[in-house]
């Protein structure tokens, strides 16, 4: 018997450290971008700060640096996420509520599109985008966004749809309410945290994204935070490792906001309990 706790226990410290280690993996970087962008003299090894400064933030905080790029982001970003959501329930919608003998392939067929590199469809996209003279325009960039995400995205949006009671849009139907109306008006409302938990996973994807705003945009002035950061890599490795951490905590800081905003949905449920027994 005591053996067996005793192997219990061995196992337990096992799995802590387990979890201490990759929990060190992630908050290493972490502690090193808040130290350097208050630190004067960062390097890359992480440690106490020498002293505090705002000098890095002060260097960074200009139209050419930082905020340009991060209004490109937002509107690249936020523009594709809505469109992606938008789709998205209009496409899930269908395949949650009518029943076909073409679903199951097209989910399978979605799901096959999620898996593929993006790195491996940017070249027949940017001569597509060259031949439509999309390249080098932001409503361009936008729409390949949209379309990279929505394969996930509808798959997403279905699941989360599934949980949402029929019964509910049967009484709409019957009150004259169309299938548009029932959607926007009983299915997306109960079905609030999957609607958060897709534009929350869109918004961060296209966020950290530089291949394809790198491919896609030939101005400078069109870049977005994204592509933008490679400007404090200098050349023969010199980096100014202050004033990129500094700009990194500016440029994580809306995707902190959007989660903020909607967490509450997040951590919402589906309210359905007392409305299909009424």
């Amino acid at each position: 018997m005591a053996t067996l706790a005793s192997r219990r226990t061995t196992r337990r410290l096992a799995a802590d450290a387990g979890l201490l280690a990759v929990a060190a993996a992630f908050v290493l970087p972490l502690a090193w971008v808040v130290l350097s962008a208050l630190d004067p003299g960062a390097t890359l090894r992480v440690k106490a700060p020498d002293g505090l400064t705002l000098d890095h933030f002060d260097a960074v905080l200009t139209p050419e640096i930082t905020f340009t790029p991060l209004l490109n982001s937002l509107l690249l970003c936020g523009g594709a996420t809505l469109l992606t959501v938008v789709c998205a329930a209009l496409a899930a919608y269908p395949l949650s509520r009518f029943r076909s003998r073409f679903n199951r392939p097209f989910l399978l067929t979605i799901l096959f599109a999620t898996s593929l590199p993006i790195t491996a469809i940017m070249v027949p996209v940017y001569a597509l985008f060259v031949r439509v003279d999309l390249i080098d325009t932001m409503h361009g960039t936008i729409l390949f966004f949209a379309a990279s995400q929505l394969p996930f995205a509808i798959w997403l949006m279905k699941n989360f749809m599934d949980g949402v009671p029929k019964e509910l849009e049967e009484a709409a139907w019957t009150d004259g309410a169309s299938s548009l109306q029932s959607l926007v008006r009983i299915v997306l409302p109960l079905m609030g945290p999957g609607v958060a938990v897709v534009t929350v996973f869109s918004f961060v994807m296209m966020w950290g994204n530089f291949f394809v705003p790198f491919m896609l945009l030939l101005t400078p002035d069109q870049m977005p935070a994204s592509v933008s950061i490679n400007d404090f890599f200098g050349n023969r490795g010199m980096v100014a490792y202050g004033q990129l951490a500094a700009f990194s905590l500016v440029y994580s800081t809306p995707v902190i906001l959007l989660y903020v905003l909607i967490s509450r949905r997040l951590g919402g449920g589906f309210a359905l309990g007392g409305a299909v027994k009424g």
